[in-house]
């Protein structure tokens, strides 16, 4: 049996390797497993399932497959067995193969309407989502989000009884009002009281059915006092973090959480965090006494959509509230919850599914927030009048958040193009303009995928899938992953620098690096050799971590089980990075994993979720890159 390459099976599906991508054998008829992956990938982002294929990509075909199509077409259609079917006649094809035919089923992602899709009878105990290690069955709190999201109801609608006016904090509902009348000076709703203007906004509600009345969800986190919300909302939190020092010693050169020195609803977090945001930026600015319009660029504009699209768009049942941070090159904006569209609807624009409607509505009345559906847009117009690299946002699960990430970095720096330059010689000035913008995004960012490629270029993800699968046949990108999880980096023997500082480094970290160093010479002369005897060194970490039995009591679980649950070996890395950094090569000897599969499936993401954070920020791909916990890590 030979081995797929599962880009060119995609591509001749015309499907895309931005599809989630599983492989399962089909010997005795479907699989069992094939009905959660199916149920895992439309509940996530969806994805492609090819039967006859076993895991490690060796074609084993499909027997009858007529006879297994209408099986899994009676199946998929019977509502005892599977709560949806989402397919349509062409998201089931035959591929032929020289091992054996190959049955492709394309899952779309579900809507929010259409979430959750389960097994038999019961959501609660039979549906699955899909993370990094492959499908997963959803705690009752997962589900009962996801049954949130699918109600006609806004989460922020619900009238919260036995909660009063008093719950509010009336110098924030006064402020309200002035910025209100400032924003819309002639609008009628100015003229009533304030139960009236809180029922006109939603944050005051009668339930016609029961004439039950009372302050609302969204009343209460816009207006209300702290000791209200956290009683109604126990895992409400803000957290606005701003670190502009180059010192490593200073954590945090601002910071405002909730703390009981102000009062913590998400009106009184706007007003200090979007003043906080705009300070210092290098464009003409203005604020005017309602904080919002005068003078205002595109790029102020992008940044208070950033702010307010967290704040309306979050799952305040969710873990880890609204965080937002300030850095020296880029602006954070990550919220509890997942994305209610997908994400080519996301980044098309014009799209309005918001969580909580009033919010929107509260925030948009004072200038806060556009029109419905153009939030997004209005942040891609801001960053690309600058010409600075375009927004990126990413989901994790478990738990569920949502990040926007602004860098304030010239989408070609003069610094990444003269490494490439350096890099790749006389054939760099070969490669097309979108080759250039991948390999500049693989420089700055540590790696590339099609789902970036497409925030940046705006092109077909087919095209981009051409031009990085083009780019590995040239050498130029090595892949990682298949499917949704493939990513593309420089190649090692490609990474330029100073290899006296790179040694340097290494020995301070690594005290058995003499062997490497005897000969210099012959290390310039063969990088791939100095690479090999580097692998040697770091197969045996034990030896070199005696000096620190912490760190081996840490990963000792890790140790133990290699199929740990990906929450957990997350953990474990935090905790072994927090207070220090390590390599790569030191993590993976440690926790007793593969280097390159520990970076694709914990590092890399985990440094753009902010939980670590990068030894060399502006040179990803050094050999002896390390990392230390992020912000994100609290």
């Amino acid at each position: 049996m030979t081995r797929i390459d599962p880009v060119d099976i995609l591509a001749r599906l015309d499907w895309t390797e931005n599809d989630d991508l599983e492989f399962k054998s089909a010997r005795g008829g479907l699989p069992r497993s094939l009905w959660e992956t199916y149920c895992a990938m439309a509940n996530t982002h969806g994805g492609a399932i090819l039967l006859g294929v076993e895991d490690d990509g060796r074609v084993s075909g499909v027997d009858h497959p007529e006879k297994l199509k209408k099986n899994f077409w009676d199946t998929i259609n019977n509502r005892g067995k599977v709560s949806q079917n989402l397919l349509c006649d062409t998201d089931l094809a035959e591929v032929p193969h020289p091992d054996g035919l190959i049955l492709a089923i394309r899952v779309p992602q579900a809507t929010r309407y259409q979430r959750p899709v389960f097994l038999g009878q019961n959501p609660l105990t039979g549906t699955y989502r899909r993370n990094f290690e492959g499908d997963y069955h959803c705690t009752e709190q997962e589900v009962g989000r996801m049954l949130s999201d699918r109600a006609e109801q806004p989460a922020d609608s619900r009238i919260l009884e036995g909660f009063t006016l008093d719950d509010l904090d009336r110098t924030s509902l006064q402020q309200y009002r002035q910025r209100f009348a400032s924003h819309k000076p002639t609008h009628p709703w100015l003229s009533e009281d304030d139960v009236g203007l809180l029922a006109k906004l939603g944050g005051w509600r009668r339930d016609r059915l029961s004439g039950i009345e009372g302050v609302t969800v969204a009343g209460l986190l816009m207006f209300g006092r702290d000791e209200a919300i956290r009683e109604a909302v126990p895992q409400y939190h803000v957290d606005y973090r701003e670190k502009l020092s180059t010192d490593p010693e200073i954590r945090w050169t601002d910071r405002l959480t909730v703390d009981g020195t102000w009062p913590a609803n998400l009106f009184q977090f706007y007003l200090r965090v979007i003043q906080r945001l705009a300070q210092d930026l290098k464009l003409p600015f203005q604020l005017d006494s309602d904080l919002f319009r005068r003078g205002e660029t595109i790029v102020h504009e992008a940044i208070r959509e950033a702010l307010v699209n967290a704040l309306i768009h979050a799952d305040y049942q969710g873990q880890g509230g609204i965080v937002v941070e300030k850095h020296k090159d880029r602006f954070e904006f990550s919220n509890p919850g997942t994305l209610l569209v997908s994400f080519d609807q996301l980044m098309r624009g014009n799209v309005s599914e918001c969580r909580n409607k009033s919010l929107q509505t509260m925030f948009m009345m004072i200038g806060g927030a556009e029109k419905a559906g153009s939030g997004v847009d209005k942040i891609l117009q801001g960053w690309n009048s600058q010409h600075w690299r375009s927004p990126m946002v990413r989901e994790q699960v478990q738990p569920d958040r949502v990040l926007w990430v602004l860098p304030m970095v010239s989408l070609i720096p003069e610094d990444s193009l003269q490494r490439l330059q350096t890099c790749f010689g006389a054939r760099f000035g070969r490669f097309s303009k979108l080759e250039v913008q991948a390999l500049v995004t693989a420089d700055i960012e540590g790696a590339v995928d099609n789902a970036r490629m497409r925030q940046i270029s705006g092109r077909h993800a087919s095209d981009v899938t051409r031009i990085l699968q083009g780019l590995v046949s040239k050498g130029a990108l090595q892949q990682e992953g298949q499917g949704r999880w493939t990513r593309y980096r420089l190649p090692d023997s490609t990474l330029p620098g100073d290899l006296d500082s790179v040694h340097k480094d290494l020995d301070s970290v690594h005290k058995d690096l003499d062997s490497v160093h005897k000969d210099l010479d012959s290390v310039h002369k063969d990088l791939d050799s100095v690479h090999k005897d580097l692998d040697s060194v770091h197969k045996d970490l034990d030896s070199v971590h005696k000096v620190d039995p912490l760190l081996l009591k840490i990963a000792e679980p890790a140790r133990r089980s290699q199929r740990l649950p990906p929450e957990q070996m997350e953990k474990l890395i935090v905790e072994m990075c927090r207070g220090r950094w390590l390599t790569r090569r030191e993590l993976a000897g440690l926790l007793q994993r593969n280097p390159d599969s520990l970076r694709a499936r914990y590092l890399t993401p985990m440094v753009a979720h902010g939980v670590l954070q990068l030894r060399y920020p502006d040179k990803p791909n050094r050999v002896d890159q390390a990392y230390s916990a992020g912000s994100g890590a609290d």
